[in-house]
C-alpha cells in the first residue's frame, strides 16, 4: 500500500487508536516517525514506543498509548492531533512565529536544521523550520 503522506498516516493511526481506546498502535517505521514518537514520549503524550525490525517484513513502529483514570472513566492523554504542513502545502515558521498550541498546553513539532524538536525547544535554540503537526 502506497502512502503519500506518512506523517499524516501516523497521526491518523494514533487518532483512531485513541478513539477506539486501544493500548497499542502499529505502523510502518521511518526515522522521522521515530523522532515524532520520541518527542511524544518525552512530553508525556504516550507511554512508550519501540522499533521492530522484522526479518521477512518491513520494520514497524509500535506506540503504546497513554490513558488516565480508572477502567470506565479512562481518558486519553492525547485529545487532539493536527497535521499542519502537508506535501501539497508546506508550512514554514521563523523562530519568532512558531505557533503556540492552546496557550502552551499542547506542543508544536517542527523539523529544523538541528533536527526534529518541539516548538519550545526551537524557540530556545533560536531556529525556525517546517511545522509538522500540533498535539494537545
Amino acid at each position: 500500500m502506497s502512502v503519500n503522506d506518512p506523517i499524516a498516516d501516523m497521526l491518523t493511526r494514533i487518532r483512531n487508536g485513541v478513539i477506539t481506546s486501544q493500548s497499542l498502535v502499529a505502523m510502518p517505521s521511518s526515522k522521522i516517525k521515530a523522532e515524532i514518537a520520541r518527542i511524544l514520549k518525552e512530553e508525556g503524550f504516550i507511554e512508550s514506543f519501540e522499533m521492530i525490525d522484522g526479518e521477512n517484513q518491513l520494520p514497524s513502529l509500535r506506540i503504546k498509548l497513554k490513558y488516565v483514570g480508572e477502567r470506565r472513566q479512562k481518558q486519553s492523554v492525547i485529545t487532539g492531533l493536527e497535521r499542519i504542513s502537508r506535501p501539497g502545502r508546506r508550512v514554514y515558521s521563523r523562530k519568532q512565529d512558531i505557533p503556540w498550541v492552546l496557550s502552551g498546553m499542547g506542543i508544536a513539532i517542527l523539523s529544523t536544521p538541528k533536527g526534529v524538536m518541539t516548538g519550545k525547544r526551537a524557540r530556545q535554540l533560536g531556529v525556525g523550520g517546517e511545522v509538522l503537526c500540533k498535539v494537545w
